[in-house]
């Protein structure tokens, strides 16, 4: 087994971020994770961490999970999907290790709503 050193970062507005070592460098089909409801309601935010088992087909194989259990799910359920690049070390494709940072985060306006309501 492998663990390449190539980074990668992906943000969109959604309030979710990816940090993966290879994503820049082998990834081929990125599936984003969906904020939970019930997290996004509760206001939980937080990183998931996962780090991937990625077979010599470039399918994710076994995901190590560690994270807020409001999170855990939906990163999975996306991470699982992605498929990477072979890794190729002397003609041959190799397992190889990546770890997926996936960054929950509400937007501003959403965090400071409840400040903003008046209290009953």
């Amino acid at each position: 087994m492998v663990s390449p050193v190539v980074s990668g970062q992906q943000k969109n507005d959604d309030g979710i971020r990816l940090h993966c070592k290879l994503l820049d460098a082998h990834a081929t089909k990125i599936v984003r994770p969906t904020y939970p409801e019930l997290a996004r309601e509760t206001r939980v935010e937080g990183r998931v961490s996962l780090t991937c088992i990625i077979g010599r087909d470039g399918s994710v194989q076994k995901i190590v999970k560690k994270g807020h259990p409001l999170l855990i799910q939906a990163a999975t359920d996306a991470v699982a999907q992605w498929k990477f690049k072979p890794l190729v070390l002397n003609g041959q494709a190799v397992e190889m290790e990546t770890t997926v940072n996936i960054d929950f985060q509400l937007p501003k306006s959403q965090k400071n709503a409840d400040s903003t309501k008046p209290s009953a």
